[in-house]
């Protein structure tokens, strides 16, 4: 059917679930923000939207719910239009408490279906699978240049109730453009983890953010690594290429790439991932579950962070009150590298930003008031800047204090050694 028609089998009142981030339904979306008079009256959940669903002409202000925040809602999400749902907890075939877990309707896209009647999410699997279950209607938006990957990527077409054909295509998300100093520091990071803390046969989860995300050029040279992930980003399908990631020293799914979705990549990484049997993905409660991945053996743990203290604590989804990003998977795969044998967490960030034109330390004495820590300093082995390794583990407070001090920008360290003295007598 049209997709006018789809969206008008939606009942007033009615809770919809949307499918996440390069997978979101533009079609279906666009639809269905074409009608005010029903948008007003529904419960949308659409975690990591890149849908401009707040940019309206009239008063409308729909009721969205968000597990993590983008640049096309993180106004709202300070503004209190945008419900933000804090998730930290993830099982396998579960959908997170409070984000539709047996919605009215779900709206997703697929790939056509197969000769056996199959249908791929593409580059995503996420929360599809069990919406596909749980829902009392699916709607699928149809997209003919879906990949198809290994794993759970598909649903069989008697599980769908509608199909509609994509008019809009899916956003290509590619992470923001660096001036030449941004770019100089991530390089910078990204070679002191490669080259201090990754070491060959290890198995990687490497975060979705600008600083974590660029590991992956910087690891030629190392032998047999694993992947075992939430987001695979660009890069790792050069990596299967040229026989650096390998997975054979994986304890699960040994030779497979695992994630449950794929963010910014090339044209030519996902023609490379189609159909490739390496490559398998999964939902997201299943490859953040913290029991499974905990039994991963030298499982490192590299995630970006916005601020650390001095004593460690992370934070990564606000500063104070304000809403930045999201949890994801990053304070389970924290956890899960401290109880793997041999595994490590890593946070990243550059040592320091400017405000208004004033060089401010990204490694602070306190976090802001209202900040929230994401990973707690217990779970926190390395912070990276690029002045350097701060080694955490089996510090006391003073010890972690001298190390994060020694990673900070040069000229900010002589204030944090003062309000280090003042706050911890140190």
């Amino acid at each position: 059917m049209t997709p006018e028609e789809a969206v008008g089998t939606i009942a007033p009142g009615s809770r919809v679930a949307v499918a996440p981030y390069t997978c979101t339904p533009y079609t279906l979306c666009s639809a269905l923000s074409d009608r005010p008079e029903l948008l007003a009256v529904l419960r949308i959940d659409h975690p990591v939207s890149l849908f401009p669903w707040f940019e309206r002409d009239d008063d409308i202000r729909p009721q969205i719910t968000t597990f993590f925040a983008t640049p096309a809602d993180r106004e709202p999400a300070n503004s209190g239009y945008l419900g933000y749902l804090p998730v930290g907890k993830w099982q396998e075939n579960e959908v997170p408490e409070g984000l539709g877990q047996e919605p009215d309707a779900y709206l997703v896209s697929v790939s056509p279906p197969d000769r056996h009647g199959y249908c791929s999410f593409g580059p995503g699997v996420w929360f599809s699978p069990s919406l596909c279950r749980r829902s009392r209607s699916v709607i699928a938006e149809v997209r003919e240049g879906f990949i198809r990957t290994g794993g759970r990527n598909f649903v069989h077409v008697s599980q769908i109730d509608y199909f509609v054909e994509a008019r809009r295509q899916a956003k290509r998300v590619q992470l923001p453009p660096r001036r030449d100093d941004e770019q100089q520091v991530t390089e910078v990071i990204s070679a002191l983890v490669a080259s201090e803390l990754v070491h060959d046969r290890d198995t990687l989860q490497i975060g979705v953010g600008t600083v974590s995300a660029a590991l992956a050029s910087y690891l030629d040279g190392k032998h047999d690594l694993g992947i075992q992930t939430e987001i695979i980003t660009g890069g790792i399908a050069d990596l299967v290429e040229k026989g650096v990631v390998t997975g054979r020293y994986k304890t699960l799914h040994p030779g497979k790439v695992v994630g449950s979705a794929l963010i910014a990549m090339r044209r030519e990484e996902l023609a490379l991932i189609d159909g490739n049997p390496t490559f398998e993905l999964y939902e997201f409660g299943y490859v953040n579950d913290v029991r499974l991945t905990m039994r991963e053996e030298n499982l490192v743990a590299v995630n970006n962070a916005l601020l650390v203290d001095l004593t460690g604590q992370v934070a990564s989804e606000t500063i104070g009150t304000r809403v930045w990003s999201g949890v994801g998977g990053q304070t389970a795969f924290a956890i899960a590298s401290q109880y793997s044998h041999g595994g490590r967490s890593i946070t990243v960030l550059p040592s320091s930003h400017t405000i208004d034109g004033e060089l401010r330390s990204r490694i602070v004495p306190t976090l802001e008031e209202g900040t929230v820590v994401t990973v707690p300093r217990t779970f926190v082995d390395y912070v990276v800047t690029e002045y350097g390794v701060a080694t955490l583990r089996g510090k006391t407070v003073r010890e972690r204090i001298g190390e994060l001090i020694t990673v900070a920008h040069p000229d900010l360290r002589a204030e944090l050694r003062q309000q280090a003295t003042r706050l911890y007598a140190v």
